[in-house]
């Protein structure tokens, strides 16, 4: 029988990151409410350390190693969020840790990595399988394999944001979060399914890389091939063979954005907030603003990554 995420597993997970995290704020602006013609509430993932949620489910994993598997140290594969995350927290476990990141790869992302303490494998996300090469790195040098997304640990880390934006905010009826593999979304579903049966959940995901809608339509995972998006942080052809059962039972719809949309998201996010948005990081406020999903009146909305240079946000916003 598959794994499943338990709520429980998220309690437990909170209790674990507790001192090593960064309990991000809630944030709420008048103007992007006058906007949307609703209350907006912003978990500002953006601003948690390595400047992504993504440290949580990694630093909840490293968090669980028996002692046998973090002496063997860990290796995944990630574009950068990720990669970050499970490179501060192997860091601050004493734990050495791998990375397979594409070439093409956030440059600022890597170097954050690599400055963690991490060594990067790199590889070509058009022509090569980064599983298979991480597979082979276990298989070579005995390492422990934390994936981005399919893993329970991280799965239940990732939750933990939902928990704390239920928190913070009583009353909500709509939660809305980016979804790339899906932990995220898995998560923080898992969270506001056992707590609100009767909230909303919406995950949104770029255009061009829509493999959780069309596995919707499809009743099965679908495979959508590599996109091409700005959106770097969710560019997975398919959805995560762990958190696919958990989202498509809790999600109550998927919603797509282009890329211009995400753009006039991070505009203005940060004219409204003065936060710098990544693209990934803005979708769920794309949807909002372009009327790409169904929402209620107090509508939680996961930003969930700020890691972009100035030059790159100047070049995408013009700001």
């Amino acid at each position: 029988m598959t794994p499943s995420l338990a709520y429980e597993d998220i309690v437990r997970a909170a209790k674990r990151l507790e001192g090593r995290i960064l309990r991000t704020p809630t944030l709420s602006s008048t103007t992007l409410n006058r906007a949307v013609g609703v209350e907006l509430f912003l978990k500002a993932e953006c601003l948690q350390a390595t400047g992504s949620f993504k440290v949580r489910g990694a630093t909840n994993a490293v968090a669980n190693l028996s002692a046998r598997d973090a002496k063997a140290g860990v290796v995944t594969f990630s574009s950068g969020n990720h990669a970050q995350g499970v490179a501060r927290a192997g860091r601050l476990a004493g734990v050495d840790v791998v990375v397979v990141m594409p070439h093409d790869a956030p440059p600022n992302k890597a170097a954050a990595t690599e400055a963690d303490g991490a060594r990067i494998v790199r590889y070509d996300r058009y022509r090569e399988d980064r599983s298979a090469i991480a597979a082979s790195i276990v298989e070579h040098e005995r390492r422990v394999l934390i994936p981005p997304y399919d893993h329970l640990d991280v799965m239940a880390g990732q939750g933990t944001v939902g928990l704390e934006l239920l928190d913070d905010v009583a009353g909500l009826d709509t939660l809305i979060t980016p979804v790339g593999g899906g932990g995220l979304l898995a998560g923080c579903a898992t969270a506001v399914d056992a707590t609100d049966e009767e909230i909303i959940v919406i995950g949104v995901e770029p255009e061009a890389s829509d493999d959780h809608q069309r596995s919707r339509i499809e009743g099965k995972r679908v495979d959508v091939g590599v996109p091409h998006t700005i959106a770097d942080g969710q560019q997975v052809s398919i959805p995560g063979a762990l958190t696919w059962p958990v989202t498509n039972r809790l999600t109550s719809e998927f919603a797509t954005v282009s890329d211009d949309e995400i753009i006039a998201a991070m505009q203005l996010l940060h004219s409204a907030t003065g936060l710098m948005v990544e693209p990934s990081g803005a979708s769920g406020v794309a949807a909002v603003l372009a009327g790409r999903c169904k929402f209620a009146s107090r509508v939680g909305v996961v930003l969930s990554g700020g890691n972009i240079t100035a030059e790159r946000f100047k070049e995408l916003t013009g700001i």
